[in-house]
């Protein structure tokens, strides 16, 4: 009968260990599924977020009236940015300070969105206030006067700033 007994104690502790180990197995499995089904909802959410934001931007500016500015230094300058405003028929349209990374990026051949807006087509100008210090640590200020023509597509302008002058595309 005690033989009995621990064969019954045996065969129960084995039992119960191997529900223990499915049950893990189990469990790990469901955790797995998760962990998947959390990834693509995640991966879901991103291709929704980026949907909206390229809807926004086609509500906000829409093609037509849209304007977009942007800035690169000359090849070869290494004169120190400092700041950069642009105005665009006579209003304040952006204003940047640029940090020592944003800085050596432009010197890299980096380019900046500084502006997107809506303008009316026709003849608009646009006025570029550079501030910044030459190689030899001499203060600069540069300003410079552009007519630019919106017609009904998107007008894209490129701003290159020079120690010598501001010019555009």
């Amino acid at each position: 009968m005690f033989r009995w007994l621990i064969g019954a104690v045996l065969g129960i502790a084995v039992l119960v260990l191997s529900i223990t180990v499915h049950g893990q197995e189990t469990a790990k499995e469901q955790v797995k599924g998760l962990d998947e089904q959390v990834q693509e909802i995640k991966s879901d959410l991103l291709g929704i977020a980026a949907e909206l934001n390229q809807l926004e931007e086609k509500l906000l500016y829409p093609s037509n009236t849209q304007v977009a500015v942007f800035v690169s230094l000359a090849g070869g300058e290494t004169f120190r940015l400092d700041s950069v405003e642009i105005r665009l028929d006579g209003k304040p349209v952006a204003n940047h300070l640029y940090t020592f990374k944003e800085l050596e990026a432009l010197q890299k051949g980096g380019v900046q969105r500084i502006f997107t807006g809506n303008v009316r087509s026709g003849e608009h100008d646009l006025e570029v206030f550079v501030i910044g210090k030459t190689g030899g640590s001499t203060d600069f200020k540069k300003a410079e006067r552009f007519k630019i023509n919106k017609d009904v597509a998107p007008k894209i302008v490129g701003i290159t700033l020079a120690v010598e002058g501001i010019t555009i595309k």
